[in-house]
């Protein structure tokens, strides 16, 4: 009986060896398995990414879910779509007109907008431009005395009754151009620049090719009629864009009512001042040829608008055309920032990171002009560049982009990068990271079973 029982204890004792060598075995075959699993493709325990490679979500602002399937038409493309949603449209009253918000260069309305017409004294935005320009960068001061030639005093047209032989400081002569449209004080700064009218118009004309303005061609610094003198009204928003945006002081001049030069009192020409609300400039024009014509600009809500009409038939339709763009557009659009720079966008995983995923943002805001009832379908999408980021990262890394779409289309695209730095994790740390992740996902399996 003693003898069977010791054979049986050895049997078991066999038994528990072979179990603990079996378990040994297997151990070792899991730690080379996982070991080589580490090495290759070593991920974060437990991470998770609040942000997918690509994701799609309504703009911060919305209140309703995107429709895809809107039938609204972006202004862009409104000429070519258009049914019961569509933004819209109506035919200016003038042979050429556009508008334009004026901090973006959105175009929201157009009409034979490339056309190339007779500008006649919407052609002294120019004038002020490189006046402006060359202030800025020193070649001349408001204090200036200008010279007053005989071709100034000569000249034809509209004028501040500037004296020949004399001299009359630069500002005098700027608020002339503005104010009362003084043909005389284009003359006066166009040969205190650059010596001649016509070395100033060769300015002219590059400065028009420097800002893309391929349908204007100048013959002279006033406007006046002249063989081929001619700008479209794309091409003048572009120009009057310029002006306001990178000088404003114009708008503080141009929005006096009145000059008294030499005793004679005369009246700002710009019919929609002290009518239109929030408008300050800009130019008006008349010559038989040319028609009617207005560049004006208004401000209202942080949202400044361009307009540009072109040969309408009298006073009364320029004025009246002019209010039909400034209100089409007021009433139709709003300025926006959609975006803020810096905004969260969330989280990315990082593989062999200290830190098992990092936070991102955008490196810059996106202000965009929206048709007022387009803006509850704005979507933004996240795009990566990679799943998943390796350690180690640097702070400010660009990740990816944001696209901002409405019915389909990108409207603006925003640079995503690191909030922080992720230094790359220890060799044991990834290990015990790596054995965790193993036996987390073996957990997992046994419970799903």
């Amino acid at each position: 009986m003693s003898k069977t029982r010791k054979i049986e204890n050895e049997k078991n004792e066999i038994r528990k060896i072979k179990d603990s060598m079996n378990n040994i075995i297997l151990f070792l075959f899991i730690s080379m398995v996982l070991f080589t699993s580490i090495i290759s493709t070593a991920l974060p325990a437990y991470a998770s990414a609040t942000e997918k490679p690509v994701t799609e979500s309504p703009a911060p602002d919305s209140t309703e879910e995107p429709n895809s399937d809107s039938d609204t038409v972006d202004p862009d493309t409104a000429d070519s779509e258009s049914d019961e949603t569509a933004v819209p449209q109506f035919d200016s009253l003038a042979d050429a007109a556009l508008l334009m918000e004026a901090s973006t260069g959105e175009i929201l309305y157009e009409k034979a907008s490339n056309e190339a017409l007779p500008p006649a004294s919407i052609t002294k935005v120019m004038t002020l431009l490189l006046t402006f320009e060359a202030l800025e960068r020193g070649e001349i001061s408001l204090e200036d005395e200008v010279y007053i030639s005989k071709d100034a005093w000569l000249i034809e047209g509209s004028e501040m009754f500037l004296m020949v032989d004399t001299k009359v400081p630069l500002s005098e002569i700027i608020t002339g151009i503005s104010v009362v449209s003084a043909n005389d004080g284009c003359i006066a700064v166009a040969e205190h620049i650059s010596g001649s009218v016509e070395a100033f118009v060769q300015l002219m004309n590059k400065r028009a090719q420097d800002l893309g303005m391929t349908n204007t061609k100048f013959q002279n610094p006033h406007g006046l009629p002249a063989d081929g003198h001619r700008m479209s009204a794309k091409d003048i928003a572009t120009l009057a864009r310029e002006l306001i945006v990178n000088h404003p002081k114009i708008l503080e001049i141009e929005s006096i009512t009145e000059l008294k030069y030499n005793e004679i009192l005369q009246y700002n020409r710009n019919p929609l001042l002290g009518v239109y609300p929030g408008a300050d400039g800009l130019k008006t024009g008349w010559t038989e040829e040319a028609g009617f014509c207005l560049v004006g600009t208004a401000q209202r809500d942080d949202m400044r608008l361009i307009s540009v009409v072109l040969k309408t038939k009298d006073e009364k339709e320029r004025l009246n055309a002019s209010r039909e763009l400034l209100d089409y557009g007021y009433q139709n659009f709003e300025i926006k920032e959609l975006i803020a720079k810096g905004e969260s966008m969330g989280d990315t995983l990082v593989k062999n990171g200290k830190e098992l995923n990092v936070p991102l943002k955008t490196d810059n805001s996106a202000t965009l002009v929206i048709h007022k009832d387009k803006i509850k379908d704005i979507q933004t999408q996240l795009v990566l560049d990679e799943e998943i980021l390796t350690a180690p990262v640097t702070k400010d890394s660009k990740v990816g982009k944001l696209d901002i779409k409405l019915d389909g289309k990108v409207l603006a695209s925003i640079e995503v990068s690191t909030v922080q730095e992720v230094e790359k994790a220890g060799f044991f740390e990834i290990l015990w990271r790596g054995i965790a992740n193993f036996f987390k996902s073996l957990f997992s399996v046994s419970t799903e079973e």
